[in-house]
């Protein structure tokens, strides 16, 4: 599936960044604040955990 977002991109409060599957239920997350994607830090398909960071927003 095409990314949800790139590095350089603008994001905004509220817009989905990625989907995270949680026993079996797709959750978005989504930005908790506005700025430009400077670095995203997992890969898809990767396991993540919680309170791990996944993107880098300044």
């Amino acid at each position: 599936a095409k990314a949800f977002i790139e590095v350089g991109q603008k994001v905004n409060v509220g817009d989905t960044l990625c989907i995270v599957e949680a026993m079996k239920m797709m959750n978005q997350i989504e930005a908790d604040k506005s700025g430009v994607v400077k670095a995203i830090l997992v890969e898809s398909g990767q396991p993540v955990e919680f309170d791990e960071p996944l993107v880098v927003i300044e």
